[in-house]
């Protein structure tokens, strides 16, 4: 049960070791399931360890922004959904979302920057076209869907207007 409009991605279930003092899953495994995400997405587009090694290339992730929406716990079964938002020669913005896999509430969210890098520098470097074109076609999938709502959000404290 999945209220996402996003491309399914991945599925993790909430390990024992991940809980922290408040009974629910720590922050920092947010981030860790959002990165084994990326790594099968960067997979699916062709960016695989295969393609770094012979191109001598790789990605960093130059911005991250993660929205804890609502709690996890232990043995909570998880899907992780993605959305290409914008990319270019050398750079892609990319939201995904953690969702419930059987309630389908939205737990958190993550939207990144990543670059495209030649190891040798690192410089940042123009991906070949085939990634290019995988992410292309990946982005205009959502082509006239606005951005979830979390996408661009800025961090600050919010006051209420009197």
């Amino acid at each position: 049960m999945s209220n996402s409009t996003l491309t399914r991605l991945h599925e993790q279930t909430v390990l024992p070791e991940w809980i922290d003092n408040n009974k629910h899953m720590n922050v920092a495994y947010y981030v860790l399931i959002f990165d084994q995400s990326l790594d099968v997405f960067l997979d699916e587009i062709g960016l695989t360890h295969a393609y770094r090694d012979s191109a001598n290339c790789t990605i960093y992730v130059l911005e991250t922004h993660v929205c804890y929406l609502q709690e996890v716990k232990e043995g909570d079964p998880l899907v992780i959904y993605i959305r290409v938002l914008d990319c270019d020669e050398k750079r892609m913005h990319l939201f995904l979302e953690m969702r419930h896999r059987d309630k389908g509430f939205l737990a958190a969210t993550s939207e990144q920057m990543i670059m495209h890098l030649d190891r040798a520098g690192p410089k940042a470097k123009a991906m070949p076209e085939f990634l290019q074109q995988a992410l292309q076609e990946r982005k205009d999938r959502y082509a006239g869907v606005p951005n979830p709502p979390q996408a661009g959000n800025v961090i600050g404290i919010r006051r209420k207007q009197a």
